[in-house]
């Protein structure tokens, strides 16, 4: 082949490369302007700039020729961070032939009067020096995905209701409001507010005006809120206020004027005008709380505290000695009961409970008591109040429900009454294993008593009815524990239907010698009468008041006089008060 035909050969050959590579870039921004990006071409030695079609369309500008130049499409930009200018001009970083990325997103003025999100990514090449000489890159239209990122940080940030920041940003904010004041830097102060009988106004307008209330309440609040402090929603009907550059001296002062802003006007709804009055709890810090679990759990306990007093009540956070004695010693009260509990070392001790007729055991009472490690027994009052102020009474009813069921089985002739608590009635998992039991073995009901206390029927009686009516069709028996503590009317009585009054035994102390309580057993022993319902007095404990008891018409005693609690049944139950008798 001679030199000519070579020659003609490469030259075909660079003009079929040149061919292809054409091809190649006209299928690069056919595919760019498919997705609807726009690629551009910034020469930054003259800061002349060049569009691929579409960025009219893009960047809502009416005549892309304005832009010619890297400085006029710079002046409509809004950016929150560094400009693309500063990423590539001012760059630390060398080409050294593959170019170097950069990437950014901002905002740009359109001709109709808005504001475009875009993301810029592209590579800039250097000169000879290294330096950035030219840079290439895409725009990619971002307005709706910035706009969902936007609405996603909202929500993680503000109470969808209220607007107001939602309980996890509040707890950040309390954190850096903590952490200043620990640095020395300023005080600060937490206030816990809660609007006071929102269940009442659920029940009287429904949902839709307690919701109402809740954001009206807020926005009073934020009214009293300075720039700087932070106010969000903690819970359902409960405000978080940090309070920045506030010491304690101040703490009552500010808690007044929120509970003023909140009592002194009513809520418009639409439903009508609703009165609302707010309780809070607050805390000064740091001094009263070195962790912002801490800082809440007072401030809780605080607000606590208020809502004992009265509605429209607060309270500052002052340390306690005894306080926090009894606090660990609750602690340590419910370690001891959840450790018993899982190694099943729960026990129920059996009381009789005598007819005052013949003087038998007619019902063996199950009182709960725990055993501890070594084998010694604590009773009842040793932890059974800490379990219900601590929420874990259900747990314990739960138990002691097992161990009844299982005396009932191995005891065919014994009957029991078994203690429940006002949580534990309203127990789905307790009401329906027990109910399972006494299904599977009809005999079981006939035997068992319920002890419900009055105060629960008192306050629960709606909620008690469907309880009461679901065992008593079982075949158990109802009991109201503690008569007279809580003067049940007739009206609970009737409604709840039950078939034992048990009168509270503060009444049959010094029956003997007290008129009051003479008074007292005689005027219930006779309401009790006119339903029908035989009585059972508690805590008898000499050979006279089993007598008075008798001559009022009581029908059953207990207490340690007529026998103590066991912690296993005799086997032969009526002889249990052979040398004590009551007959």
């Amino acid at each position: 082949m001679d030199s000519k035909t070579q020659d003609a050969r490469r030259v075909g050959v660079a003009y079929g490369f040149g061919i292809m590579e054409a091809q190649a870039e006209d299928v690069l921004k056919s595919a760019v302007t498919a997705v609807g990006d726009v690629a551009y071409r910034w020469s930054i030695d003259d800061d002349s700039l060049s569009w691929s079609p579409g960025a009219e369309v893009l960047l809502g500008i009416s005549d892309i020729s304005r832009m010619a130049t890297h400085r006029d499409f710079a002046a409509r930009l809004v950016t929150e961070g560094l400009s693309r200018y500063e990423l590539i001009c001012r760059s630390r970083e060398s080409d050294t032939g593959a170019g170097v990325p950069y990437e950014l997103e901002y905002q740009i003025c359109d001709d109709f009067g808005g504001m475009r999100w875009v993301e810029d990514r592209g590579r800039w090449f250097g000169g000879a020096d290294g330096a950035p000489a030219v840079a290439v890159g895409v725009l990619r239209a971002i307005d709706e995905r910035h706009k969902r990122e936007s609405e996603l940080i909202r929500l993680s940030t503000y109470d969808e209701l209220t607007g107001l920041l939602n309980r996890v940003r509040l707890k950040e904010a309390l954190t850096e409001a903590m952490i200043a004041s620990q640095r020395g830097r300023q005080n600060s102060a937490f206030l816990l507010i809660a609007v006071d009988n929102l269940a009442l106004i659920n029940d009287a307008f429904g949902f839709d005006v307690a919701d109402e209330v809740i954001v009206s309440v807020g926005e009073r609040l934020r009214s009293l809120a300075r720039r700087g402090d932070s106010l969000g929603r903690y819970a359902g009907n409960k405000f978080g206020l940090v309070l920045r550059n506030c010491n304690e001296e101040r703490l009552g002062g500010v808690c007044e004027r929120m509970l003023a802003e909140v009592r002194d006007k009513v809520v418009l709804t639409a439903r009508g005008p609703v009165a609302v009055t707010v309780s809070a709890g607050s805390i000064a810090l740091p001094g009263h709380a070195s962790s912002v679990d801490q800082a809440l759990a007072r401030a809780e306990e605080a607000l606590i505290a208020a809502k004992q007093r009265l509605r429209d009540s607060h309270v500052v956070y002052t340390p306690s000695r005894e306080r926090e004695k009894t606090r660990l010693r609750n602690i340590n009260v419910a370690d001891e009961l959840i450790t018993a509990l899982n190694d099943k070392r729960i026990r129920i001790a059996y009381q009789p409970i005598i007819d005052a007729t013949t003087g038998e055991a007619a019902i063996h009472e199950c009182l709960v008591r725990m055993e501890q490690p070594d084998g010694s027994l604590v009773s009842a009052g040793h932890f059974v109040p800490v379990a219900e102020k601590l929420g874990i009474i259900g747990l314990l009813d739960y138990r002691v429900m097992e161990l009844a069921v299982d005396t009932l089985r191995k005891n065919p002739g014994v009957t029991l009454s078994l203690n429940v608590s006002g949580r534990t009635t309203a127990d789905r998992l307790w009401r329906e294993t027990l109910a399972s039991h006494l299904r599977a073995d009809g005999g079981l009901a006939r035997r068992l008593v319920i002890e419900i206390t009055e105060t629960v029927a008192i306050h629960e009686v709606l909620e008690l009815t469907e309880f009461v009516a679901m065992f008593r069709e079982l075949g158990c028996k109802i009991a109201i524990d503690d008569f007279g503590a809580g003067y049940t009317s007739f009206r609970n009585l009737k409604t709840l239907d039950v078939d034992l009054v048990k009168i509270d035994g503060s009444f049959v102390i010094n029956l003997a010698t007290n008129p009051d309580n003479q008074f007292f057993v005689r005027t219930l022993v006779d309401l009790a009468r006119n339903f029908n319902l035989p009585t059972v007095a508690e805590w008898v404990s000499n050979a006279e008041e089993v007598e008075m008891l008798k001559g009022l018409g009581v029908q059953y005693l207990q207490g340690f006089y007529l026998g103590e609690p066991v912690m296993s049944l005799p086997r032969n139950v009526p002889s249990l008060v052979s040398s004590r008798s009551i007959a």
